[in-house]
């Protein structure tokens, strides 16, 4: 397989993945709602106020407390999980063509040298 092929491959498989095993879970409930109007276009400008008065900057506004966060992780994860397992399954194989149609018109990932510096820094000893 060439260079370009595999990175096809892999553009395809993540776009996939992210669209069955992260976009569609409680992260759609977190997207669903009312967004906050800013005009300064970032939420800099936008506060939330709490059962106690307080006076919250948007940007400073923890938007998963820590027991959605992991609902949100444990569902992730068993996707992924059931994916790579039933990958096969005639049924859940309907459905990844489905929605890999639909993650196809998604922009192209990009390596991300984040993850890369992580791995990078930890097979240093850091």
């Amino acid at each position: 397989m060439n260079d370009a092929d595999e990175k096809r491959i892999a553009a395809n498989l993540a776009k996939t993945l992210a669209m069955l095993c992260v976009r569609n879970t409680a992260l759609e409930d977190l997207h669903s709602g009312i967004t906050p109007v800013s005009k300064a276009g970032d939420c800099s400008d936008v506060m939330v106020i709490d059962a106690e008065g307080r006076e919250i900057p948007w940007t400073e506004v923890s938007h998963l407390d820590d027991e959605a966060m992991r609902a949100l992780m444990r569902q992730i994860v068993n996707r992924l999980y059931t994916f790579h397992l039933m990958a096969d399954d005639p049924g859940l194989r309907e459905t990844i063509d489905r929605w890999a149609a639909a993650a196809g018109a998604w922009d192209d990932p990009e390596i991300d040298q984040g993850l890369l510096g992580a791995v990078e820094k930890k097979a240093g000893g850091s």
